[in-house]
């Protein structure tokens, strides 16, 4: 229970929310309890048992034993005025007015309340969010998406279930037990100490359940978690496997997992379903030793009265409510703590990239980008090894070499996507690690090998780096970029929707928007990775050209699996099983005869 009460601890800005509850439930409880206190009057006038003196009460310190023997005045001033029917009505007036304001108030309670609830949520989903933003990058790439997905949703449409249960069963549930039990203890010790003994024992039962359940749910969660993997893997990887025929493997992979989930999902409804049931049960039995054990005393004419009798058992029923919703809401709670501990494992996962709290800020990039003996291990495995490069500002250099041969890790040590595991990486002589994140990459423009655009505009995908930026602004960046043209085309221009990860757009249109976006953030430092690879021959010519008048005079660290993009860099390094292989301009790679030799007479071009 300890994640799920850590949950509850965001109701703290909700205090007055909460007091207010508590007050209106406390009003309503006291109005319910007033007109279950009625049927005595009523009952005695049935019976013909009503008090007859008329004897003006005096307050002694019991309000209860003062209302009570007020309202037996009433009735009998009624009663000698106007006789038993005029009393009677009189009661069955004041009982409309008592459950009234008991639904009233119980209304209020509930008004006030869902604030609080759907408070919670929404902030837990706000800091959650947060978080996933805030993760590295490394942290996704241990995680499958669908699970994180799941726990942003199902997880968290659980907690919300359950947070309602649970401020019920803080805030108004055990008042109602608590005053109905004062009340039964005032009218009959005996009988209600005799109760107590019984109680015990329904706790055991639904403890030993709740535990049960908590298991499964937990089970059930994560299993969820898996089919929305499977869904998001087979919707993205659909053409995949279109053209693999592959349909029947993933069909079964995901109709096991369903069924899977199926047998778990019947456990926990079957054991939420036995909740309701076993507390009735277990209610009915100790309501009818009450009847025996009560009937006995009334039998014996030991003080307690027919009417006073029944009042008993209906104030005991009243408790019998309040327990079986606490009983469900403890199942509810433990489902959803299985569901808090899957979204506490995002907020407390440790998150390593982040600012020192002595961090310097930096404004400018005024020197060099240097690496110094750099390193970086995955799981143990070396990727990139001992690697030493400095580049200069205003210059331009190309990381050329196989696929796996640590290119793409070393440029995203720059950002610090991840960081180094040895070795130093310098701006301006500080190491990235002593400088403020945020103005670390407000210096950097980065353009991937995949587009990588969001469901929004094409003008809100451009000013992803520059919110502020006006229309002209980002016309200017998208004609650089060879963009503006088939932007102009769209149905509704730079306002038009490019679709869930810009599926409106063919690949080269993508990249070109991914290029406008870094040619409008403007930044002094540019790293692109395989910019131009989706781009067609006619527009990689023109690309190409706007970002060489981009690059001058501003630092270039690029990527290229095409090679006539990089002859001019002032240096190409050549990357094999994650170091540094060869350097040089391309003449003199040329020259060497080496591995940059091979991969150019691969490519074959002039």
């Amino acid at each position: 229970m300890k994640s799920f009460w850590r949950i509850i601890r965001y109701a703290r800005p909700y205090r007055v929310n909460a007091f207010l509850n508590i007050f209106f439930n406390l009003l309503g409880i006291v109005f319910s309890l007033v007109s279950i206190a009625l049927i005595i009057p009523v009952l005695g006038i049935i019976f013909d048992n009503a008090k007859t003196e008329l004897v003006q009460p005096v307050f002694e310190g019991s309000i209860i034993d003062y209302g009570k023997a007020y309202l037996e005045y009433e009735v009998a001033l009624r009663m000698q005025d106007t006789g038993q029917s005029d009393a009677l009505m009189y009661v069955c007036f004041i009982v409309i007015i008592a459950f009234f304001l008991k639904n009233l108030f119980g209304y209020l309670a509930l008004y006030f309340i869902t604030p609080m609830r759907n408070g919670i949520t929404r902030d837990l989903r706000k800091e959650l969010h947060t978080k996933i933003l805030a993760l590295p990058i490394g942290f996704f790439s241990e995680q499958r998406k669908g699970d994180i997905i799941s726990r942003m949703t199902t997880d968290m449409k659980e907690v919300e279930w359950s947070i309602l249960m649970a401020l019920e069963m803080v805030f108004r549930e055990p008042i109602m037990i608590i005053s109905s039990l004062v009340v039964l203890l005032w009218m009959s010790p005996a009988l209600t100490v005799f109760v107590f003994i019984l109680l015990p024992v329904v706790s055991v039962v639904v403890t030993t359940i709740g535990k049960s359940l908590k298991r499964s749910s937990q089970k059930a969660q994560m299993q969820v978690g898996g089919i929305m993997s499977q869904t998001e893997e087979s919707i993205t990887g659909l053409k995949v496997i279109k053209a693999f025929n592959a349909e029947p493997l993933k069909r079964n992979l995901f109709q096991r997992s369903v069924d899977s989930y199926f047998d778990t999902m019947n456990r926990v409804m079957r054991k939420t379903a036995l909740s309701s049931p076993i507390s009735e049960f277990l209610g009915v039995s100790v309501m009818a030793v009450v009847i025996w054990y009560g009937g006995g005393l009334v039998l014996a004419n030991e003080g307690f009265t027919p009417e006073a009798f029944i009042a008993y058992i209906v104030f005991f029923y009243q408790i019998i409510p309040p327990a079986k919703t606490l009983s469900k809401a403890s199942y509810n709670v433990q489902r959803g703590n299985a569901a808090s501990e899957r979204i506490l494992e995002i907020l407390d996962a440790e998150n390593p990239i982040i600012s020192k709290p002595d961090a310097v800020s930096i404004s400018s990039f005024d020197k060099e980008l240097k690496f110094e003996n750099v390193s970086f291990a995955y799981e143990e495995k070396n990727v990139v090894n001992n690697v030493s490069l400095t580049v200069e500002k205003g210059k331009m250099v190309a990381l050329v070499g196989q696929s796996g041969s640590g290119k793409t890790t070393l440029t995203n040590l720059v950002p610090r996507f991840y960081d180094v595991t040895g070795g130093q990486l310098l701006i301006d002589g500080k190491d990235v690690r002593d400088v403020k994140l945020h103005d670390l990459r407000g210096l950097l423009g980065i353009v991937t090998q995949e587009s990588l655009l969001f469901n929004e505009s094409v003008f809100y995908n451009i000013t992803l780096g520059k919110p502020e930026a006006t229309l002209e602004e980002v016309q200017q960046a998208a004609k650089i970029a060879n963009a503006h043209d088939f932007i102009m085309g769209l149905e509704k221009g730079y306002d038009t929707n490019i679709g869930d990860a810009g599926g409106k757009l063919s690949g080269g249109q993508k990249q070109r928007i991914s290029i406008a976006r870094a040619v409008l953030k403007n930044p002094p430092i540019l790293i692109l990775d395989e910019a131009t690879s989706a781009l067609d021959t006619e527009s990689e010519k023109l690309v190409q050209e706007a970002l060489f008048k981009l690059m001058q005079n501003r630092t270039s660290l690029v990527i290229a699996h095409r090679l006539s993009t990089i002859q001019h860099a002032d240096e190409i390094v050549v990357m094999n099983e994650g170091h540094i292989a060869e350097r040089g301009t391309h003449q003199e790679l040329l020259e060497k005869n080496g591995i940059y030799s091979r991969l150019v007479e691969m490519q074959k071009f002039d």
